[in-house]
């Protein structure tokens, strides 16, 4: 018998007698390892859930969470109508701008991604970040709202561009936003808790919370939204969204993008007062809150052998299987387990890492990307090099190096469960 068949049917062994809940030491007979190649994982216990905590249902993708009352469910479909509704001009739109809707980005279904593509960029000097905020960085607005008359006179806005002055450019495509009530309602102690397990048991791969600044309220707060963990919660990921993506400004971010920097060019901006009283904002919010996890495809004895190769590897040492959510007004959304298969924290990545410095997420940090609804993505990390999920687990690097090297040692069989196992979430 071949080694990786006899590790097979002794990880399958593994399977049926400890099931599929994760365990930082479960007892096992498959091969021993090192403590450094031991695939050390977070139990949800540790975090909170007890053995009478519900798992939260999943809908079809698109879908309301289960179990909403009739005042949620209208909340959820008042936002998913704003979420669809295109703007105009007179809605605030521009000068500078993505997209007129959010749905432009977040389609196939709605609530998903279509994989659209932004660009960040910056300029590196004497080792320090600069955004280039006097030539409209860090983000670039890709379309404008063209010729307009009035006000200082005729004048035609034009898209943003690269400026010369860069030498940091990064793409990055727009994420999914199923399940994310659910991310918003874990607690931050549960992500600061969650870090210092990681550098308690695999301090080599240990991420960290992103602290950032809650706009509502001023505290400090752990980012879990973004590719850097740059926003904290899914209202302000909201407000941010109107103002950068869309260019209409809100109560908590009610200063105009000016145009590649010059804001000067505001001047013939044809509606310079506030243009939404928060409303919308609170409506995309609700969507997004009140929006299903994705759910999870077909599962057989192979894809739970591949969640334990996933273990072993120590992938599941950052894309953390289950998390555990706190009170809420929303009993959807309170104390209920669920499986995001991310920690939502700032990791190391090397040559994965975009370049681009936002607050205190350095240029070779990313968030972990969450796994779930992986079954739906086409492309695959931040700038969509990746077109196969094989692809992705290859091009980790820097604190992903290890798994990456694990991976890539498995014989074909292990292998291609743990793929098959990816392809179920």
């Amino acid at each position: 018998m071949n080694r990786w068949v006899r590790w097979t049917l002794l990880a399958l062994v593994s399977v049926v007698v400890v099931g599929c809940e994760t365990h930082r030491t479960a007892v096992t007979t498959a091969p021993e390892t090192p403590p450094e190649e031991a695939g050390l994982t977070v139990d949800v216990k540790e975090l909170g859930a007890t053995a009478t905590t519900p798992t939260a249902g999943a809908t079809t993708l698109g879908g309301p969470l289960p179990g909403l009352d009739a005042e949620q469910l209208a909340r959820f479909n008042e936002g998913r109508d704003d979420f669809v509704e295109e703007d105009s001009i007179e809605d605030g739109l521009g000068p500078v701008f993505n997209e007129a809707s959010c749905v432009a980005c977040h389609d196939a279904p709605v609530g998903g991604t279509n994989g659209r593509a932004e660009t960040r960029f910056g300029r590196w000097i004497g080792g320090r970040f600069d955004p280039l905020a006097e030539h409209g960085g860090s983000l670039i607005q890709d379309h404008a709202i063209g010729a307009v008359a009035g006000g200082a006179g005729a004048f035609t806005f034009v898209p943003e561009v690269v400026p010369a002055a860069a030498n940091a450019r990064a793409t990055r495509i727009t994420t999914p936003l199923f399940g994310l009530g659910l991310v918003d309602a874990v607690p931050d102690l549960t992500f600061i808790m969650l870090a210092r397990l990681q550098s308690y048991y695999s301090p080599s791969t240990r991420g960290r919370p992103n602290f950032v600044t809650e706009i509502r309220t001023g505290a400090t707060r752990v980012g879990r939204f973004g590719w850097k963990a740059q926003v904290p919660t899914l209202h302000q990921f909201s407000g941010d969204a109107y103002l950068n993506e869309m260019g209409i400004t809100n109560p908590e971010f009610p200063t105009e993008n000016c145009p590649q920097g010059d804001c000067g060019l505001l001047a013939f901006n044809p509606f310079p007062t506030l243009n939404n009283d928060g409303e919308d904002v609170e409506r995309f919010a609700d969507f997004m809150t009140l929006l299903g996890p994705p759910p999870r495809g077909s599962r057989s004895l192979l894809t739970a052998l591949g969640e334990y190769w996933f273990g072993q590897v120590g992938c599941a040492g950052c894309h953390t299987p289950a998390l555990v959510t706190g009170l809420s007004p929303v009993a959807a959304l309170s104390r209920k387990v669920f499986r995001p298969y991310s920690d939502f924290l700032l990791h190391e990545m090397g040559a994965l890492g975009d370049g681009i410095v936002q607050g205190r997420a350095g240029p070779r940090e990313m968030r972990t990307a969450p796994l779930w609804g992986l079954s739906a993505h086409t492309t695959f990390l931040h700038d969509g090099r990746a077109t196969s999920i094989e692809d992705a687990i290859l091009a980790h690097s820097g604190q992903g190096a290890q798994s990456r090297a694990r991976y890539t040692r498995l014989p074909p069989g292990p292998r291609a469960s743990l793929l098959a196992f990816l392809r179920s979430l």
